[in-house]
């Protein structure tokens, strides 16, 4: 912190193209803005933090919490927070907002552009191409669009866009989501989704009752031919038992955006196994979303230097 500043804004590593608004946000509050460029560099500027501005490439446990007396709160860019212990954060006294719906459409509509995908074997032709083969028995087990039957998890904002893409298409959507008992399409439990869907797209929060989700045992239970689709929170599935179905032919395809250990490693899995879309957490991207998320934090961070209260908290 400079000597005339009032205070620090602290930003953990990004891979935003530039930090213009939060520099401009600083300079306006007569602050520092402290942007830091690894994990270390951001735990070693939590003590002199009056904001913390909080992405998907650090991490606040519980034992940062204590280091953070000057903290007036966590403003997490974008809606999972798992990466934030927040009851350690609630017992610091430490709200923590998050930053919803700058990209629900672009999340979405990634999901739905995967799920078709893998409907169809495209990547199951793709690789027959690629293998100087041809169709073989590619496609002979594939639904037709009308036929489609669609287990939604999940009836947020992302998973509500997802139901009406695959309703447009004439699709069969089921959804599953413990808050919400009426909704635009048929509502079922979770088994029956699981068990007798052709694509199950994942929409939900990582949390204890999440986590492995899509489990050995799950994957077992589903439809053979199932393709299932991950765009949530990289946890949700047991990576080495999707690879396994994948490689059996028990699940026909997956899409994959988010991992539960990110970059991906060189070895994974899932790197070779067969019928898979994989990206690199991007399904939030757009020409748009990352001025809309940016804004978004450094509205919220507005919010708290001037006094008024906290939109979007968790806690």
């Amino acid at each position: 912190m400079t000597r005339d500043a009032k205070g620090t804004i602290l930003v953990a590593p990004h891979h935003f193209p530039d930090l213009d608004r939060e520099h401009a946000l600083a300079k306006e509050f007569g602050y520092t803005l402290n942007a830091a460029a690894d994990t270390d560099a951001f735990r070693e500027g939590l003590p002199e933090a009056d904001i913390v501005m909080i992405t998907p490439y650090a991490k606040l446990t519980a034992a940062d919490f204590p280091l953070m007396a000057k903290c007036r709160a966590v403003i997490r860019y974008g809606i999972g927070y798992d990466n934030i212990d927040v009851a350690a954060a609630t017992a610091a006294g430490i709200p923590v907002s998050i930053v919803p719906g700058t990209a629900s459409e672009e999340v979405a509509s990634h999901a739905f552009a995967m799920g078709l995908a893998l409907a169809r074997r495209l990547p199951a032709g793709n690789a027959a191409i690629d293998n100087l083969g041809w169709a073989g028995t590619i496609g002979y087990d594939t639904p037709v669009l009308s036929e489609l039957e669609v287990g939604v998890l999940g009836m947020g904002r992302i998973g509500q866009h997802v139901a009406r893409m695959y309703a447009a298409v004439g699709a069969r959507v089921r959804a599953y989501d413990p808050f919400v008992t009426n909704s635009f399409v048929e509502m079922s439990g979770l088994e029956d989704i699981l068990e007798n869907s052709d694509v199950v797209s994942l929409h939900l929060p990582l949390n204890a009752e999440t986590t492995n989700l899509i489990s050995t045992d799950v994957l077992a239970t589903m439809r053979k031919g199932t393709v299932i689709v991950n765009v949530s929170r990289g946890g949700l599935i047991d990576e080495a038992s999707l690879a396994e179905a994948l490689a059996s032919g028990q699940i026909a395809g997956a899409g994959i955006d988010t991992f539960a250990q990110e970059p991906l490693a060189a070895d994974h899995a899932l790197r070779t196994a067969p019928n898979a879309i994989l990206t690199p957490h991007i399904a939030w991207r757009s020409n748009r979303s990352t001025g809309a998320l940016q804004d978004g934090a450094v509205e919220r961070v507005r919010l708290a230097l001037t006094g008024q209260p906290l939109i979007d908290l968790v806690n």
